[in-house]
């Protein structure tokens, strides 16, 4: 990347290898979890290697409006001060939670058991996506919740408390959601058991079941008690969606070779690597380390031609939010890419089956959208003018595109890319300045 202008546009100037190695940002799911667990553990928690981007500042400033002091160590690191449950307080004003979902569905569920008010806003992005899938299950388990068009839309206006464990099916399978009803599971009389269609990221499981909480899963089915987390330390390991952005970048662009760094290696967030494997794509997987119950270690991509192929079913809810990066794989790939089963894109940041058509497009790669899908036609990308949509991650997708075609691209609309990973731009520099 040559420039970012005072207008928000990022310029890349044409192809080069990327090499070397490269450590993302703290992993956005672990992250946000630490900081709700800890919050409700009676005693000090240490979070270090928490990412800077906006979604995860905005749960901390969440907790902290719930009167959960949290002190800041390092530029990475924080202290969190637990005192249970029973110790949050209702807060004085809305609660913003800024862009991130993860955000407001973990709070929703948290706030559920607490009889106060609490009010949940954020931005206008966040304010039209689909909230009534969390809505529902809280109110069937007794917390009285309102919102726009019934609690489908934010702002949400929670007043907890008397939950009653309940059986909950969940028609989309969301780790998000899943979460949300766990956190109202261990404020509840009696057992709350959820059970997705198919598996959803499972890190809220591996972390609760390793700092004591009473928590049971049986295939897709979680089942919680009452209970409370114990005070942990964590070094979160970095953010696998992250993490794709730079093996889609080695792997399209000739030449390169680069090692990602400590990376969460939880296998429903590394279903990226399978998707690229079965695209031709050379990456070796090095297990290193576990930290909190998530495997950690190294990726190493070498760039490789790659080839179309189906991505679909069961497959679709472990690689959702890298589908406009694997697209970007796609464009660059020979034959055609199928994206299918994937209608839950339409509810992200942005529409990302729109956007990512209008990228491809820009790209002059043929590209058709359904309801639900995607149909790549994958062959000579060109340099082109991309806008993000405010979307972090089709900003990123866009740079990683620009990058790997020769001639000048430019990216509108770049600082979108801070909510998920403020030093993209300086580490693609940094991976391709010549040896």
């Amino acid at each position: 990347m040559s420039t970012i202008d005072p207008h928000d546009v990022a310029t890349f100037g044409g192809a080069a290898p990327l090499r070397g190695r490269v450590r993302v940002p703290g992993d956005k799911g672990i992250a946000h979890r630490a900081l709700v667990f800890a919050s409700i553990a009676d005693g000090v928690s240490t979070i270090m290697g928490l990412p800077d981007g906006a979604d995860v500042a905005s749960t901390r400033a969440a907790l902290v409006a719930l009167g959960v002091p949290v002190e800041s160590r390092t530029q990475d690191a924080a202290l969190v001060y637990g005192a249970g449950i029973d110790a949050l307080r209702e807060p004085a004003d809305v609660v913003d939670c800024g862009n991130s979902g993860t955000t407001m569905r973990l709070m929703s569920g948290l706030l559920a058991g607490r009889s106060f008010l609490s009010v949940l806003g954020g931005d206008a992005s966040l304010r039209t996506r689909p909230m009534a899938r969390v809505v529902e299950p809280l109110r069937a388990m007794g917390a009285a919740i309102d919102g726009r068009d019934n609690g489908a839309l934010a702002p949400l206006v929670i007043r907890g408390g008397g939950l009653r464990g309940r059986a909950v099916s969940l028609p989309v399978a969301s780790a998000q959601v899943k979460t949300a009803v766990v956190l109202a599971g261990l404020q509840a009389d009696g057992v709350t058991e959820v059970t997705e269609p198919s598996a959803s990221r499972d890190h809220t499981e591996r972390m609760l079941a390793v700092v004591g909480v009473p928590i049971e899963v049986d295939g897709t089915t979680v089942r919680v008690r009452a209970g409370a987390p114990d005070p942990f330390t964590v070094s979160v390991p970095g953010d696998a969606s992250s993490a794709a952005f730079w093996c889609v970048a080695a792997s399209i662009t000739p030449g390169s070779e680069i090692v990602v760094e400590g990376v969460s290696l939880n296998p429903t967030r590394i279903a990226f690597v399978d998707v690229l494997r079965r695209m031709g794509a050379t990456i070796d997987v090095v297990h290193h380390d576990d930290e909190l119950g998530e495997p950690v270690g190294d990726l190493h991509v070498v760039a490789a031609a790659l080839h179309g192929t189906t991505i679909g079913g069961d497959e679709i809810p472990l690689v959702q939010d890298e589908i406009p990066v694997l697209a970007v794989a796609a464009a660059f790939a020979d034959g055609p890419t199928h994206v299918t089963e994937a209608g839950e894109l339409r509810v992200k940041e942005s529409d990302r089956l729109a956007t990512v058509a209008a990228v491809l497009g820009e790209l002059g790669v043929g590209v058709e959208t359904s309801s639900d899908g995607l149909a790549i036609h994958g062959g000579r990308p060109r340099a082109g003018s991309f806008t993000s949509f405010g979307d972090h991650r089709i900003a990123m997708a866009a740079a990683i595109a620009a990058h790997a075609i020769d001639g000048t691209s430019r990216v509108s609309g770049w600082r979108a890319s801070a909510v998920s990973y403020p030093s993209f731009g300086d580490d693609l520099a940094r991976l391709t300045e010549p040896s």
